[in-house]
């Protein structure tokens, strides 16, 4: 029988003190005050807040929207990332590139969203260059990238702050897995440059970095202050609902906001657990 470490036996208690203890009571929580059994609307079991809940029909459009903005804003921040290191993979070694993708992972998205706002909309800079330059003759013909019902600038803004993260992360994958030495190795069988991106180092590299790929999705698709700053009142990004629900006068949205949560975590969850079952 294999003797337990008293100090690795210690420290995963302590994790799970710190990290699962309060998720389980947050949830707990939520779901007794969703049913009336807790909080200030307590006033014993009830369906009332489910009922008005569902009648409002507005979480699955919002949860529907958010996982779209996070699979288009991944989508092509993952695909960026790995363009470059399969083809300047040498060319992000030099200071200047590294730079370029270090200095992204220094601002918080509260900056981003502003930057973004500064940027992206009809009376932005890039509508004053537009301008100046004679493509348009006035900034506001500038088409608004924020505020916008498609969430393309919350979509850009997230694409911007993924992309030097996967990069940086695709790059050291291909490192340390020597996927360089692999592709040779095909190459010395007769693969060609076609068939060792797509059988040897797209594999290698989605199942090395299928987690934390579907973990950031969550990220995204529950981030704030991004579709806060440039998102819409409808659609609203699933975060957004969930707090405008929390934070009204009306005490009678607080248990909605419980229920969104609660609801949230639960198709996270079983998409986390199909997405991570697959891959084995």
């Amino acid at each position: 029988m294999k003797r337990i470490n008293p100090a690795s036996a210690g420290i995963w208690a302590l994790f799970l003190l710190l990290t699962a203890v309060p998720l389980v009571f947050s949830l707990v929580y939520a779901l007794l005050y969703s049913f009336g059994l807790t909080g200030v609307l307590a006033e014993g079991f009830t369906l009332r807040h489910w009922q008005l809940f569902f009648s409002e029909g507005r979480f699955f459009s919002s949860f529907l929207f958010s996982v779209g903005v996070a699979l288009v804003s991944m989508g092509l921040a993952a695909a960026t990332a790995l363009w470059w290191v399969l083809r300047y993979r040498r060319a992000l070694n030099s200071r200047v590139m590294s730079l370029a993708l270090y200095l992204p992972l220094a601002f918080p998205a509260m900056v981003a969203a502003f930057l973004a706002f500064h940027w992206l909309g009809n009376a932005g800079l890039l509508s004053r260059i537009a301008w100046q330059l004679g493509w348009i003759s006035e900034p506001r013909q500038f088409p608004d990238l924020i505020n916008d019902p498609w969430g393309i600038g919350i979509i850009l803004t997230h694409y911007a702050m993924a992309t030097p993260f996967f990069t940086l992360m695709f790059k050291a994958i291909y490192a340390d897995n020597r996927v360089g030495e692999l592709c040779l190795a095909g190459a010395s069988m007769g693969a060609t440059r076609s068939e060792q991106v797509r059988r040897i180092a797209l594999p290698l590299l989605w199942q090395k970095a299928r987690p934390t790929l579907l973990l950031y999705g969550v990220f995204v698709a529950g981030s704030y202050e991004i579709p806060l700053i440039l998102g819409v009142q409808s659609p609203q990004m699933i975060s957004v609902y969930a707090v405008t629900k929390m934070n009204r006068f009306d005490l009678n949205t607080r248990p909605q906001a419980y229920i969104i949560a609660l609801l949230f975590t639960v198709i996270v969850g079983g998409l986390l657990r199909w997405g991570m079952g697959r891959g084995r």
